[in-house]
């Protein structure tokens, strides 16, 4: 199926699926086969190469949601993220990476990259000229994350590209926050996309999986590594992600629906002392983020007043959930300083801005409404 004239959800539903030839049914058909013939065929499958016809099949569909040329689905997103990194970097090489991301990257990069001779710079900012100081002969990637987890700022793609190809670098960014439907980084320039397919792909909270897009050649790259660290998924799990991303489209716009209430909604709450969330006119990079995203996202921050404990506030609540992970059907939040960037040195996360009262809430597709009770009695319990 070509995607040329193809809406969003018709390819979240439709493009990669596999055809039951046998029964006729309405959904693909899965096949948990670990073992395949080797003699008298065209592929010599086998699941750590990424080449079950349930992975191939997945992984056309994840690329032409993100316009690119082919994909692979890994383990987990760390899976995602470690293999792509390392698939262009090595001994004496250097990376550049922007200051705010997910605290799992920043320890892979700052706990393992030294004992593989490979040296990294975070940048003082994310205006344009804040990598570019940071690039050095020996730099091949520029590493991104838009928006940032867990303040939400937005990095300008179209002019990170534009310094990569200048230096002849390598561009990657985790497009987790946005997912396919709100962002579509490679149609501003960047090289390498990644996901941690946990979140908005998988959207249940049911599923752990990464997912990297790019070029044919730039995948061939990484696929020769991966095949090696063995970070391939299941079948019985790509079966599952499928079946999520069908709903993807419908799922997304309603958390940003509901997103974009509620962070307009806190914002004019007297209890509530700052909100980072990109539809807001408040936000500094709005503008920018009208730019190059088609939908703000599900995702937002906020610092309660000091009268109010974060802890017990979060306690208090009925029906939002206090939850490790983000982007399900259902609305979570966290204290991000004691869970996902709780390995983050305290100066660090300071220097980022995260203050150990802020609260990242992931907004689900329940009635608005009903949130915003639930935000109310429990800050009135406090």
């Amino acid at each position: 199926m070509s995607t040329k004239k193809q809406g969003l959800n018709t390819i979240c539903t439709h493009f990669g699926e596999l055809e039951d030839t046998q029964f006729k049914g309405a959904i693909s058909p899965l096949y948990m086969s670990t073992s395949y013939a080797f003699e008298d065929v065209e592929v010599k499958r086998y699941p750590r190469y990424f080449n079950t016809p349930n992975q191939v099949a997945l992984s056309k569909k994840i690329a032409a949601l993100e316009h690119a040329e082919a994909a692979l689905i890994f383990g987990s997103g760390m899976a995602a993220v470690s293999t792509a990194l390392m698939a262009f970097l090595r001994a004496g090489d250097h990376i550049v990476l922007q200051k705010t991301l997910y605290g799992g990257t920043y320890n892979l990069v700052t706990e393992e990259f030294e004992k593989f001779g490979i040296s990294y710079s975070f940048t003082e900012g994310l205006q344009p000229a804040h990598f570019e100081a940071k690039i050095k002969e020996n730099t091949k990637v520029i590493y991104v994350e838009t928006p940032s987890n867990p303040l939400l700022t937005i990095t300008d793609l179209a002019a990170v590209s534009k310094i990569a190809k200048k230096h002849g670098l390598v561009s990657m960014i985790d497009n987790t926050f946005a997912s396919p439907v709100n962002q579509n980084p490679i149609d501003f320039g960047i090289d390498v996309v990644i996901h941690s397919a946990t979140k908005y792909m998988g959207g249940h909270s049911d599923i752990l999986a990464g997912a990297v897009a790019s070029t044919s050649e730039y995948m061939d790259r990484i696929f020769h590594l991966a095949k090696n660290f063995g970070g391939s998924l299941s079948d019985y799990t790509v079966w599952l992600l499928e079946r999520s991303i069908k709903t993807m489209g419908i799922r997304v716009k309603a958390q940003n629906e509901n997103a974009q209430k509620m962070a307009e909604y806190l914002y004019e709450n007297k209890n509530i002392k700052a909100v980072y969330y990109p539809g807001l006119l408040s936000h500094p990079d709005h503008e920018l983020a009208k730019s190059q995203m088609k939908g703000f996202g599900g995702m937002l921050s906020f610092e309660l007043n000091d009268t109010i404990d974060a802890y017990k506030f979060q306690k208090s609540l009925a029906l939002i959930k206090s939850s490790m992970s983000l982007a399900g059907v259902e609305s979570t939040l966290l204290s991000p300083t004691k869970t996902s960037h709780s390995l983050l040195p305290a100066e660090e996360r300071a220097h980022q801005g995260i203050a150990d009262g802020l609260i990242r809430f992931s907004v689900g597709i329940e009635e608005i409404e009903d949130l915003i009770e639930d935000i109310n009695q429990a800050i009135e319990k406090n």
